[in-house]
C-alpha cells in the first residue's frame, strides 16, 4: 500500500523536475538551435539524449518531494498514528519504501555508469553538430548574404509570394587571392532548391556579366586588364548546399572524454594520465638537475688541481673571460626559467584534466546515495509536519533542495577551479546533508514535536511565570 501511494508522486515530481532541467538547457542553446531549419527528427533526438542525462541529478529531488508527500498524507489522514500505536516503529512504516529506495539508488548508479556515458555520447556529437551547423539561407532586403561559401548575394527587394527576387548583385569570391573579379547583375530572379536538396538554383533573368582576367605573362608589363562583358537574358546558376546540412561527426571523437566513461574506464584512464605525469615530473627534474654541471648524471672528471674558492677562481680571470662566465650563468638560469614556466602551465594542465576525471568518477556514486539520504530527509520531515499535497511539503523539500544544488554547485565548481580536490568539492553536500538526515530521522522515530509551534509556546511558557513572580518581589 505504501510503495503504490509512494510511486504516483514519484513518477510525477521527477518528471517536473526532468522538464525544468530541460527546459534550462532549451534557454541556454536557444541561440544554437534558432534559425538552423532543423528537422524535427533532429530536435527530437537532442531533447531526448540531453532528458537522459538529467535523469540521475533528477531522481534525489523526486524522491526528495514523494518521501514527503506519501508520509505526509499518511499522517495526515490519520494513517500513520493507528500503525505506531499498534507497535509499528517509523523504521519499520518506512521499510517497504527503504527497500523501494535502495533499488532506485542502484538503477541511479547503474543509469550513470552504463547508459548516460552513451546519451552524452549521443547528445555531445549531434549538439556539437548542430551548434557548428550554417543557419538556413534568409535573404534581407538591400543586405548581402555571405553564408554560402565563396559568393556574395544581395537583393534590393522580394516578393515572398512568388518567390522573386529583384536587382540582384552576385559577387564571386571563390578565389581568395584573386578578390572580387566576376560580378553577375541582373534585373530579377527567382530562387529554389533542386530536386534532391543539394543546390539552390538561382534563375536570374534580364543581367549582365563582368568577369575580369588576370594579365598573362607577355602582357605582366602592361597597364590594362583584359575585361570580359556579356549580357543575358536568362542564366542559371547553382549553389551548393553541402555546407549547410547536418554533418554526422565521428563519434570516436568524443568517446575519450570522461564524460563518456564507465568507473571503470575513468580509473583505467586515471591511472594511465597519473602515469604520464609522474614521467613529465620525472623529466622536469632531470632536466633542471642536468641544467647545473655539479648535479649532472655523467660529469667529466678533470684534473685541475686543488680546489679553489670561487672568490679566488674569479679574481685570477681575466676582465673578458669573467664577463663570459657572467654571460653562461645568466643565459643557464634564463633556460632554466624559461623551461619552469612552460612545464608549469603543462603540469597544471595535466592535473586539471585528471581532476576532471576524478571528478565524474565521485559523481556517479555521489548522485545514487543522494537518492537514500534525500529520502531519510523527506520521509521524516513528512512525518512530522503531518502535512501532504503539494502545499508545505513541496516548499519544504524545495528548501533543501536548493541547499542540495548550490553546495553540490558551489563544490563542483572549486574542483574546476582547481581550489578543491575533486572528493572534498563532490562528497561537500553528501557531508552537510548526511548529519541532518540524520537527525531528522531521530526526531522523527521519537515523536518529536520539531515543527509543532504549540510546544515551542510551552517551553517559553515556563519561563514567563518565574519572571513575573521575580518582578513582584522585586516591587514588595
Amino acid at each position: 500500500m505504501i510503495i503504490r501511494a509512494y510511486m504516483g508522486p514519484f513518477i510525477i515530481t521527477s518528471f517536473i523536475v526532468l522538464f525544468i532541467f530541460l527546459m534550462q538547457f532549451v534557454w541556454n542553446y536557444l541561440d544554437d538551435l534558432m534559425g538552423k531549419g532543423l528537422e524535427f527528427i533532429v530536435l527530437a533526438k537532442l531533447l531526448l539524449y540531453a532528458t537522459a542525462s538529467f535523469v540521475p541529478p533528477a531522481l534525489p529531488v523526486g524522491v526528495l518531494l514523494a518521501s514527503i508527500m506519501t508520509i505526509g498524507n499518511l499522517g495526515e489522514n490519520t494513517e500513520l498514528t493507528p500503525m505506531r500505536s499498534a507497535g509499528l516503529s517509523l523504521i519499520n512504516i518506512m521499510r517497504p519504501l527503504l527497500v523501494l529506495i535502495l533499488f532506485i539508488s542502484m538503477g541511479s548508479f547503474f543509469f550513470s555508469n552504463n547508459l548516460m556515458p552513451i546519451a552524452n555520447l549521443k547528445f555531445k556529437s549531434l549538439l556539437w553538430d548542430v551548434v557548428n551547423k550554417k543557419p538556413t539561407m534568409n535573404l534581407q532586403n538591400g543586405v548581402f548574404y555571405n553564408g554560402i561559401d565563396g559568393f556574395s548575394i544581395r537583393a534590393m527587394s522580394k516578393d515572398p509570394k512568388e518567390n522573386t527576387l529583384h536587382d540582384i548583385l552576385i559577387y564571386d569570391h571563390r578565389d581568395a587571392i584573386k578578390g572580387n573579379r566576376t560580378v553577375v547583375h541582373a534585373k530579377s530572379g527567382t530562387m529554389q532548391k533542386s530536386v534532391d536538396g543539394s543546390q539552390l538554383v538561382l534563375t536570374l533573368y534580364n543581367g549582365r556579366t563582368y568577369d575580369e582576367r588576370a594579365p598573362t605573362l607577355a602582357d605582366a608589363k602592361g597597364t590594362e586588364w583584359p575585361l570580359v562583358y556579356s549580357t543575358f537574358e536568362k542564366d542559371i546558376v547553382r549553389f551548393d548546399l553541402a555546407t549547410f546540412g547536418l554533418d554526422n561527426t565521428n563519434e570516436d571523437l568524443f568517446k575519450q572524454h570522461f564524460q563518456m566513461l564507465t568507473l571503470g574506464q575513468l580509473d583505467h584512464s586515471i591511472d594511465s594520465l597519473d602515469r604520464k605525469l609522474d614521467r613529465r615530473w620525472d623529466q622536469r627534474r632531470s632536466y633542471l638537475r642536468n641544467s647545473l654541471y655539479i648535479t649532472r648524471d655523467t660529469v667529466a672528471v678533470l684534473d685541475q688541481g686543488p680546489f679553489v674558492p670561487m672568490d679566488k677562481f674569479m679574481k685570477k680571470l681575466t676582465p673578458g673571460h669573467r664577463e663570459n662566465v657572467y654571460d653562461v650563468a645568466l643565459n643557464m638560469v634564463r633556460n632554466s626559467q624559461s623551461f619552469i614556466d612552460r612545464t608549469q602551465d603543462e603540469i597544471l594542465g595535466r592535473e586539471h584534466y585528471i581532476n576532471m576525471h576524478k571528478k565524474e568518477w565521485h559523481r556517479k556514486i555521489t548522485l545514487a546515495l543522494a537518492c537514500i539520504i534525500m529520502f531519510f530527509i523527506g520521509a521524516p520531515m513528512g512525518a512530522i509536519i503531518k502535512r501532504g499535497g503539494f502545499g508545505l511539503p513541496v516548499v519544504i523539500a524545495l528548501s533543501f533542495f536548493v541547499v542540495f544544488h548550490l553546495l553540490s554547485f558551489s563544490g563542483e565548481k572549486l574542483v574546476n577551479a582547481d581550489e578543491w580536490e575533486a572528493w572534498e568539492g563532490m562528497w561537500m553536500a553528501t557531508a552537510v546533508l548526511t548529519p541532518i538526515s540524520i537527525f531528522l530521522t531521530y526526531k522523527a522515530a521519537i515523536d518529536s514535536p520539531l515543527f509543532n509551534k504549540e510546544a515551542y509556546y510551552r517551553i517559553l511558557a515556563k519561563f514567563r511565570p518565574k519572571k513575573r513572580n521575580e518582578d513582584l518581589t522585586t516591587l514588595q
